[in-house]
């Protein structure tokens, strides 16, 4: 059983379903107990059983009272281990996991905040599985450092890139639609940051970047995508309207809202941005655009470090893009002329690094076996074994 807020867009969320599916494959049973969200449909699809359930609640009494609720869910599903992807229900799941004496495995998805001692206690619950996956070394030094966890029990498991992000799956027409519901010429060339618009992703940033080189006559025929869902932030939505007007940008950034089809928005890029300014504990945005083989612009901040190869940690043969200063809009205005200044192979060379690093060290199938890995070593079981039997699956979220 996994457990997770909502099954709208986001890694937890997508992870849920792609473990979901592992799982099944394995010849077990997934059930995803959440709110429900617009994955539920795939998540199904893919062999899980999805049990709506108030998963997302912060109330303290309705979360105590979903200790029970999810004890009595998972004798009648004969769960044997329960997994929680996020920290109110992870609450719920722990308690429930103990009653009835079953393994009770987190997952680390975020660099969550840490406020005071009460959101440090609050937050403490994603350190107190049997096993405490992580999904990169950034987040895995971060347990330790914040909980003193103990290195045995925490996992490194790196996000995976889906094997959708082929570009020999992604046809020119889809990549052609994506295109034309931007609004970009077909001289165009594309610069697209994907992330939900919240401040600390950076979207401010990428827009100052734009306007310096605007202004030094380095950007002409680029478009700018910001691509993401406001998520009810209006008035951050307003601010970076507002910000693209007074630097009169408004034909060079576009807002162009949620894209649901990223491997045709990866493909119909030339490079692409994750400008966050707190750490991302992932990002996968960064592995997927290099699986199509576009160079990334990332922060030197988080697990970006761990999936772009940049000098100076990388010699100039061998890197896969950028990393930069976080916040700084002058480092990633100069990065980004770096990327447009590449000649046809330079760039293609750099392209074809980003597909080896990605399909390499970053794939789906990875991350699902040694996902499985962690089940068996708790339960004794052969998940893994299997899972690699009964060969690879070609659904994608």
């Amino acid at each position: 059983m996994q457990i997770v807020p909502e099954l709208d867009t986001g890694g937890a969320e997508l992870s849920a379903v792609e473990i979901g599916e592992a799982v099944s494959r394995a010849g077990w049973r997934s059930v995803i107990v959440t709110e429900g969200g617009r994955l539920e449909a795939a998540a199904e699809a893919q062999g899980s059983i999805v049990v709506k359930f108030p998963a997302a609640t912060k109330n303290p009494l309705r979360m105590w009272a979903n200790i029970g609720r999810l004890a009595t869910l998972a004798r009648q599903e004969n769960v044997r281990l329960i997994h929680a992807r996020s920290r109110a229900p992870a609450w719920s799941s722990m308690l429930a996991a103990r009653r009835l004496k079953v393994p009770f495995v987190t997952t680390y998805h975020g660099a969550y905040n840490e406020s005071g001692p009460a959101k440090r206690f609050y937050n403490s619950v994603m350190s107190r599985g049997d096993r405490v996956i992580a999904n990169s070394q950034f987040t895995a030094d971060l347990i330790r450092q914040r909980y003193g966890t103990h290195s045995d029990k925490i996992i490194v498991i790196h996000r995976g890139v889906d094997r959708s992000f082929d570009r020999e799956l992604v046809s020119a027409e889809r990549i052609q639609s994506v295109r034309q519901r931007w609004g970009v010429g077909e001289d165009d060339i594309v610069i697209l940051q994907a992330a939900r618009l919240t401040g600390w992703k950076g979207q401010q940033v990428l827009i100052d970047a734009a306007a310096q080189l605007r202004d030094e006559g380095c950007a002409e025929n680029v478009k700018f995508i910001i691509a993401g869902d406001a998520q009810n932030r209006s008035s951050y939505l307003a601010a970076l309207n507002d910000q693209i007007t007074r630097l009169e940008l408004s034909e060079t950034v576009l807002l162009v809202g949620h894209e649901s089809d990223m491997a045709a928005a990866f493909s119909a890029s030339y490079a692409v941005v994750v400008a966050s300014i707190e750490p991302e504990a992932f990002g996968r945005v960064g592995a997927e655009a290099q699986a199509l083989g576009r160079p990334v612009i990332a922060t030197r901040l988080g697990a970006p470090q761990e999936t772009v190869r940049s000098e100076p940690e990388y010699d100039q043969s061998q890197t896969t893009g950028w990393l930069v200063s976080p916040g700084d809009a002058r480092d990633l205005a100069e990065a980004i002329g770096a990327a447009l200044s590449l000649d046809e192979v330079r760039y293609s060379t750099m392209a074809a690094r980003a597909i080896e690093n990605a399909h390499g060290n970053f794939t789906l199938e990875q991350m699902k076996r040694f996902t499985l890995s962690v089940y068996d070593d708790l339960l004794g079981s052969e998940l893994e074994k299997s899972f690699k039997s009964a060969g690879s699956s070609v659904i994608s979220t």
